[in-house]
């Protein structure tokens, strides 16, 4: 893979920044350099083994996402973490379980050669769904 130089330094944007947006999942991850890509595979295999089986994957802001009735759940690689964005109500309700990692109101920041726990993220998809099942019968 030839290295794409860059204008300013910047360690806020997405790791495929400044190769056009990605058209899928796959590209999107083969963009990514270790350890953060292997990271983002296990944040992956736990969001879809926790996901209802209609729930498909998708690009939506230029981050890999699962779509289910609307975005289920974001993820990313950034320079120096990955995160993931589950909605700043589920943040909220794992408060506890979250304690030594980086929130902010909407988003989970964690090391890109530390993975967030598979069965906190399965817990998290799983309230998130339960949100939109909720949504749906109002």
């Amino acid at each position: 893979m030839a290295l794409m130089k860059k204008g300013k330094s910047d360690n806020h944007g997405s790791k495929t920044k400044g190769r056009g947006a990605p058209k899928s999942v796959e590209e999107y991850l083969a963009g990514v350099a270790e350890p953060a890509r292997s990271t983002l595979d296990r944040v992956r295999a736990a969001i879809r083994a926790a996901a209802p089986r209609e729930a498909t994957e998708t690009i939506s802001y230029g981050m890999p996402a699962f779509k289910y009735s609307g975005v289920l759940i974001w993820y990313a690689a950034f320079a120096d973490h990955c995160s993931l964005f589950p909605t700043a109500s589920v943040i909220e309700a794992f408060q506890k379980e979250l304690k030594g990692f980086t929130l902010s109101k909407g988003t989970i920041q964690f090391p890109t050669d530390k993975p967030l726990p598979s069965a906190l993220i399965k817990k998290m998809v799983k309230a998130r769904i339960a949100q939109i099942e909720g949504k749906k019968r109002r």
